[in-house]
């Protein structure tokens, strides 16, 4: 984004971004705990301001992150507990996400090992050279596009990680991971409003996004 602050503490609708999408976990009947992976010099913040401050009782831990998103996940996962059967990957700065979300992608990874919220493709695609010419338009109906929520088999995903990092593979997300393990992932259709905030003009859509919710819930 530019600034100082990292993305995920900027303020959306007056509260740090990580917020919005912590309220939909705290209040999800499927999430028993929440683990957060934050840079290391956040991580107080994070464990007794921010958890404290908005009432986040299901966060029993915050690890630090790592240089890579796959590194942040994998130092979290290490600290879930064995007996836990199912884990839920949502990245921060996701502020959208609804309980409907989370509670298909943990009932599609109870039955089939992995799931993961997607759109699927509704713009032409190109497939485009070096010399930014057009080399062909590629069907776009099998295409969807990766959300967060996803959701895994802990000890499948755990596994996947371990063997990724010591084999030098690297994923932008973790359904990579658990494909190129071996095991199947089934896609839940997600919402256009489940966006990553990356750019400072998506503070703005997220702030449209946030007075549409509030007008369609009075």
């Amino acid at each position: 984004m530019g600034g100082p602050v990292p993305k995920q503490f900027l303020a959306l609708g007056g509260e740090p971004l990580v917020v919005h999408s912590l309220r939909v976990l705290q209040a999800s009947p499927v999430i028993d705990q929440i683990i957060l992976a934050v840079p290391q010099a956040d991580l107080d913040y994070c464990l007794n301001d921010l958890a404290v401050r908005f009432g986040f009782s299901k966060i029993t831990k915050v690890v630090a992150g790592g240089k890579e998103r796959q590194d942040s996940v994998r130092h979290a996962l290490e600290h879930v507990s064995e007996e836990t059967e199912i884990v839920v990957v949502h990245d921060a700065v996701r502020p959208f996400l609804t309980m409907r979300m989370v509670a298909d992608v943990v009932d599609a990874a109870r039955r089939v090992g992995g799931a993961i919220v997607a759109l699927p493709m509704r713009d032409t695609v190109k497939q485009v050279g070096v010399d930014h010419r057009i080399e062909r338009t590629v069907d776009r109906h099998p295409l969807w596009l990766a959300q967060t929520p996803q959701a895994f088999r802990r000890d499948r995903l755990l596994e996947a990680h371990r063997k990724a990092h010591a084999e030098g593979v690297h994923a932008t997300d973790d359904a990579f991971l658990f494909e190129w393990a071996g095991h199947p992932v089934e896609v839940v259709e997600g919402s256009g409003e489940n966006m990553k905030v990356t750019r400072p003009e998506d503070m703005i859509i997220g702030e449209a996004i946030l007075a549409s919710r509030k007008e369609r819930s009075t």
